[in-house]
């Protein structure tokens, strides 16, 4: 699997390089509006990129000051020459500048995620229409309950999927939001200015400014964290499931697996499911992260730098892990193998138990739902405790047979007889995914 890409957005070098682009364009935007000469404004754009800068030196800085954002002030301020450099960070806060320019990589990770989250939908859509028909065990609690289809099974993962990435897209707004208010939030050091050289930053680096730019603001930030912990709870159910029904007592499904792969050191028949166990490994973390993101929307006073260096955290790792995850997911999922003929071989362990319901729904319409139920629950748990054949046992009792002949019986106990809309509640949702992806698609290339 190629390296994710959401990680290399938060590399310190591409941190330092936005935070950069984010103060040309609050110099830009004080231009705009007269607080900064033109000139000075066109200056320190000209030298906003790390390019014009002593990376080596700027590390040190770091280190001996012990503050992120100073020595990079300083460095900008000095590259862009002692006529302009006065008006770097003019009126701003390290807050304004960082956490405007990691929105920046917030907002190309949401995409990277959303887009993996598409082509996840799309992949289980395949799945449900090209399984729609293929019959299967339908489990509760451990057991076998009613006969489903692979196809539906997989609807419903694509079902709740669906929904996150509605989640996702719906919360874009809330989330992708730029903040100039100052040292306090209050456009102190900017009077009247201060909501017009916000909007300028805002639209220059592409985000929307905050209605209130509280830096104890950061609600969106633990949506985000949230959201992504919903998703990886819901890759995990997919990878565990995958996994269940890989063991050799199912051998329904199978991950791909090369040729070459090696499942163990001392089992040589072993084929594991790895890349299931690696999304469970990853989920984990995610959802451990959530807690820590909704931790760090408590703050005190104005600001706590504790809590939003939690925050940080928790975005930068959320993220990162849900691109890994996600990634695997699609892997899992275009190479999954499944095997129909197990499926049905697994339909009749238990010899006819699992259309019981067939044969008690059809049993009530005659003698009454309760006395139907008690019958055939009784006639189950003689074909289970006796290991007699479920038909056999139906067809000695008198009352079914006095009601239901040999060949209704026979036709009730057949799994394929009793899928329910299995296969239209498949072809439904795989048409109904697809379309909410291609309309998501569509508002991608007109924006």
């Amino acid at each position: 699997m190629k390296p994710a890409p959401v990680s290399a957005l938060f590399d310190p070098m591409a941190r330092r390089q936005r935070w950069l682009e984010v103060e040309a364009a609050l110099a830009q935007a004080e231009a705009d509006v007269g607080v900064v000469p033109a000139a000075a404004a066109a200056a320190i754009a000209a030298h906003a990129d790390m390019t014009c800068i002593d990376e080596r030196e700027l590390v040190a800085n770091e280190e001996s000051t012990g503050h992120t954002m100073v020595p990079l002030v300083n460095a900008l301020a000095e590259a862009t020459g002692p006529e302009h450099g006065g008006w770097v960070h003019w009126g701003a806060t390290t807050q304004n500048i960082q956490q405007s320019g990691d929105t920046m990589a917030i907002r190309e990770a949401h995409h990277i995620l959303t887009c993996r989250l598409e082509r996840i939908l799309l992949a289980l859509a395949d799945i449900a229409e090209r399984h729609a028909d293929t019959p299967m065990a339908g489990r509760t609690h451990g057991q076998h309950a009613v006969p489903i289809t692979f196809g539906y099974k997989v609807a419903v993962w694509a079902d709740i999927m669906g929904r996150h990435l509605q989640r996702m897209r719906e919360m874009q707004p809330r989330l992708l939001v730029s903040m100039t208010g100052g040292a306090a939030g209050t456009f102190a050091a900017f009077g009247d200015l201060g909501p017009a050289i916000q909007k300028g930053v805002a639209q220059r680096i592409g985000l929307t400014p905050m209605a209130v730019p509280s830096r104890s603001i950061t609600d969106h930030f633990a949506e985000w964290v949230s959201v992504h912990a919903l998703i990886a709870a819901t890759a995990q159910s997919i990878a565990e499931e995958v996994n269940r029904l890989m063991s050799s007592e199912f051998s329904e499904v199978e991950e791909a697996l090369p040729a070459s792969d090696v499942g163990s050191s001392t089992m040589p028949q072993k084929r594991n499911a790895k890349t299931s166990m690696a999304i469970i490994t990853a989920a984990a973390q995610v959802r451990a992260l959530a807690p820590l993101a909704v931790e760090a929307t408590i703050q005190a006073h104005e600001v706590d730098g504790a809590r939003s260096a939690i925050m940080d955290r928790a975005l930068e790792q959320s993220a990162s892990l849900l691109d890994e995850l996600l990634a695997r997911v699609q892997d899992l999922l275009t190479g999954l193998r499944v095997h129909p003929d197990r499926m049905r071989e697994n339909l009749q362990l238990t010899r006819g138990l699992i259309t019981a319901e067939a044969v008690m729904m059809r049993l009530a319409e005659r003698i009454g739902r309760q006395e139907a139920h008690s019958i055939v629950h009784r006639a189950a748990i003689m074909a289970a405790t006796a290991e007699e054949p479920f038909e056999a046992v139906l067809s000695a009792d008198p009352t079914v047979a006095a009601v239901l002949s040999a060949e209704e019986i026979r036709e009730l106990l057949d799994p394929e007889h009793h899928l329910g809309l299995s296969a239209r509640l498949a072809t439904d949702t795989a048409a109904r995914v697809r379309a909410f992806v291609a309309e998501g698609s569509r508002e991608i290339h007109t924006a």
